[in-house]
């Protein structure tokens, strides 16, 4: 179980460093872009992948080139998210994501869902409801991005969970694709600072370093808990994302005085009863 708290708080301390980088003057697209040096790096240094897979015939380029543009791009609506929209939010948004992998499920490959997962699925769409409702006062005025990048991220980690199973799905060895990925990413990260002319610091440069050295963490040790507890991935995968949306509620609540209004109070405590039912089912 500590590595699933350890992943937990690193997954946490994500939003927690892209809600300060404005404070401490790091540029969040350059620091994306560093943050795929760093799970470059680490993975190759701590993984180990083997790299003849990644040379085979039926290596699914398509799909790889695809998480490789979507991860950057997804990881800017993270952060836009954090920012308009707070960490309370945008955490469980990206939590209730899983539910677009399991509704593709149902909906185009006639998978039959569980009573419970159907009720999951109900209860998490009324809790994204629930989040992005446009409830309350805004810091910046700025009500359609309070709710937009929330929907943003939804969506956006739905597609990449969906392309991520297919990919599993091929057979090729999670290490060898992380590192395909990661690198993909990079380049793509890198290419849009090139476009936009963005003049490089030093400091955002050590800012997405440490953004991705806290990413790199959160994925091992998932990876970590599932290989703990073999026999039991419906317990790693609740703790998880339990322990996200509710330590991302705490960090939003108790550090930067993020405040939620009754519906999205109730949104918030759906998305933990939602989460719970998809275990369970």
């Amino acid at each position: 179980m500590l590595n699933i708290v350890v992943a937990a708080l690193c997954s946490v301390l994500v939003s927690v460093l892209l809600k300060l980088a404005r404070r401490f003057d790091v540029d969040v697209g350059q620091a994306v872009a560093w943050n795929y040096v760093a799970t470059s790096a680490l993975t190759l240094a701590v993984l180990q992948p083997a790299l003849p897979p990644l040379q085979q015939a039926d290596t699914p380029w398509l799909t790889l080139a695809a998480l490789g543009l979507l991860l950057p791009t997804i990881f800017l609506a993270l952060a836009a998210s954090v920012r308009h929209a707070g960490i309370v939010r945008s955490d469980a948004a990206q939590r209730l994501s899983l539910l677009i992998p399991l509704l593709a499920a149902f909906t185009l490959f006639g998978e039959t869902l569980a009573p419970l997962k159907l009720a999951g699925c109900a209860l998490g769409l009324l809790a994204l409801a629930g989040l992005v409702w446009r409830d309350g006062p805004t810091a910046d005025g700025n009500r359609a991005a309070r709710w937009g990048w929330p929907l943003a991220v939804f969506i956006g980690f739905g597609v990449i969970d969906v392309l991520f199973k297919r990919m599993a799905a091929g057979g090729l060895p999670l290490g060898s694709a992380l590192l395909a990925v990661f690198a993909l990413a990079l380049m793509v990260a890198f290419a849009w600072q090139l476009a936009r002319r963005a003049r490089f610091t030093l400091r955002s440069a050590l800012g997405g370093l440490l953004l991705g050295a806290v990413n790199f963490a959160n994925i091992l040790f998932y990876l970590r808990a599932h290989r703990a507890l073999p026999d039991s991935p419906s317990l790693v995968f609740a703790s998880m994302n339990l322990g996200v949306v509710a330590l991302g509620a705490v960090a939003g609540v108790a550090l930067f005085r993020e405040r939620l209004g009754r519906i999205n109070a109730a949104g918030l405590l759906l998305a933990l009863a939602a989460i719970a039912l998809l275990a369970l089912g």
